[in-house]
């Protein structure tokens, strides 16, 4: 058992192959827990090239491990380093080990991957655990398809380390929205680890400096984004066409096409946006919160961070799902449109412009999230902050306390 201290410690990890949704969630949650906690301190672990482009708040740092990045043939590769995959990721396992045996967090919440890429993570589980540290696995709201998540986890050996490591399972969504782990067999206790958060609230930061915002958002706008940016091609070459083919639109459209976007296309949609009156186009933006708050309307994939934007930010957004390599995105665009949150338009492959237009002009008739009633829904981070407490509020009640005096 560690000895007893005036400080609480959280460690998170965010195995970030690819794309912005697993740091940007386990960000948010480590900021919700310093501002909650003021004893508090959270290093988040991550293989993002590019968690140096965020602000994070004060007691909350972060561990760059080298990145890999998974091929189309569904292997991985170093993505700078001159090393072969298993040098990289032995690197990897070594540094996380090495990190979490230093920093002797109190509680470790594992993002999505139950024993980290490749395994990475497992020997840190083991050994965090035979220190008395609490180990919680956070998923999203949807994983993938059942009969593709079952045999997923079983050949990366994920459910021996549910049953046995894991002390609680928190899912960031509500069960009658989507459950991660429908349809796979789980003994009844590891089912019973299983916690529904609600969504992760979002908010316009205010700390630090403002950001500085497109011209175009001094006027009512239509945003576009693609998340990472990596298989957003499609959503926006889609977009393009519609205000190419209709000049007429309700609105002007910003398109945020992500950082992992291959540069040629990057390139390629900025001289189509260049080319008309009332599209502009940007890289990347580190408050996406503030261009969400500021837009008449959200025309996005749908994946989990830009779906809570949607509702914390009361957005009318159209819902362009990927299908591949996950079901993912379609699955909660689905079932989020069913309830009215949100409206869904599939992609069939032929990007049809007058499609896509007649979307984009219903898109201001439908109606806000907040018209939708769901008891719940938004309580994910009071919620995370409530089940963090217990591990970590004796660090809280012993730090010294500030006295007031008069005079």
């Amino acid at each position: 058992m560690r000895p007893r201290r005036n400080d609480a410690r959280v460690l998170i990890y965010s195995h970030d192959t690819f794309g912005l949704g697993h740091l940007r969630r386990c960000r948010t949650i480590a900021h919700a827990l310093v501002e909650r906690y003021k004893q508090l301190s959270v290093l988040i672990l991550s293989g993002s090239p590019i968690i140096g482009s965020f602000d994070f708040r004060t007691r909350v740092d972060f561990v760059r491990v080298p990145g890999v990045i998974k091929l189309r043939n569904g292997e991985y590769t170093a993505l700078n380093l001159h090393l072969d995959v298993e040098q990289t990721l032995s690197m990897r396992a070594s540094i996380i080990q090495h990190t979490a045996e230093l920093f002797d967090p109190d509680l470790f919440i594992v993002d999505k991957e139950p024993v980290g890429l490749r395994g990475e993570v497992l020997e840190t589980l083991k050994s965090l655990k035979r220190r008395g540290t609490r180990l919680v696995l956070g998923l999203r709201d949807v994983m993938d398809e059942p009969r593709l998540l079952e045999p997923e986890w079983q050949r990366k050996k994920a459910l021996p380390a549910l049953r046995e490591l894991y002390d609680e399972i928190w899912v960031y969504g509500l069960p009658q929205i989507c459950d991660p782990l429908e349809g796979i067999a789980l003994p009844p206790r590891v089912r019973q680890k299983m916690v529904y958060t609600g969504y992760l609230h979002r908010e316009v930061p205010t700390h630090g400096a403002p950001p500085r915002l497109p011209e175009i958002t001094k006027r009512p706008y239509l945003l576009v984004t693609t998340g990472g940016g990596g298989d957003g091609e499609g959503l926006i070459d889609w977009v393009l066409r519609a205000y190419e083919h209709d000049r007429l639109l309700p609105y002007p459209a910003l398109l945020v096409l992500g950082p992992f976007m291959q540069p040629e296309r990057q390139a390629e949609f900025m001289d189509r946006a260049a080319r008309l009156k009332r599209v502009d186009a940007i890289t990347f933006h580190g408050q996406i919160e503030a261009l969400v708050s500021r837009a008449a309307g959200v025309v996005a994939m749908g994946g989990y961070n830009t779906f809570c934007e949607v509702l914390s930010l009361d957005r009318r957004a159209l819902i362009v799902p990927r299908t591949a390599p996950r079901l993912e995105q379609f699955i909660r665009a689905e079932r989020a449109a069913k309830l009215g949150l949100v409206s869904m338009l599939s992609d069939d492959g032929r990007h049809d412009p007058v499609r896509m237009a007649a979307a984009l002009r219903a898109l201001p008739r439908q109606n806000l999230p907040s018209d939708v009633v769901v008891p719940g829904l938004l309580e994910g981070l009071t919620n995370v902050c409530r089940l963090v407490a217990p591990w970590i509020e004796s660090a809280e009640d012993e730090a010294p306390q500030a006295v007031s005096s008069t005079g």
